[in-house]
């Protein structure tokens, strides 16, 4: 017969084996849900010089600098506004400004969405592609 006391402890050890199991992605690793602004470009923090009509965006920093450089410079992503307008555009800068989901597009990216005159679009979904 076999004492509960020993099945104690292998069972605290097997739940912490179980609690170790890699997670699914993150949601900042796959994408989210903010506001979109356009910028003027220039030298990028992924050590690019853009011009206003590279269909290029900005990640805020929160992101940038918790995935790194190396993980997204050059990375495309997918975004769509709430009336379903939609582009694609690769991460080339950082933006210190912007809330952790929030993208910063360059004029030519931002008038495929709206009117530079709008500003600013909410609720903008996007996604690492």
């Amino acid at each position: 017969m076999f004492k509960a006391s020993l099945f104690i402890p292998f069972f605290v050890v097997l739940a912490s084996f179980a609690t170790a199991a890699p997670t699914p992605l993150q949601s900042h690793q796959s994408g989210g849900v903010g506001s979109v602004t356009f910028f003027e470009t220039g030298l990028g923090a992924c050590g690019n010089t853009n011009t206003d009509s590279d269909a290029i965006t900005a990640i805020s920093a929160s992101l940038f600098d918790s995935m790194g450089s190396a993980a997204v410079c050059g990375r495309q992503i997918s975004l769509t506004t709430q009336d379903g307008n939609s582009v694609t555009l690769t991460v080339e800068d950082r933006c210190a400004g912007c809330a952790e989901f929030d993208l910063d597009l360059t004029p030519s990216a931002f008038q495929q969405l709206a009117s530079l005159d709008v500003g600013r679009l909410q609720c903008v979904t996007w996604s690492f592609i």
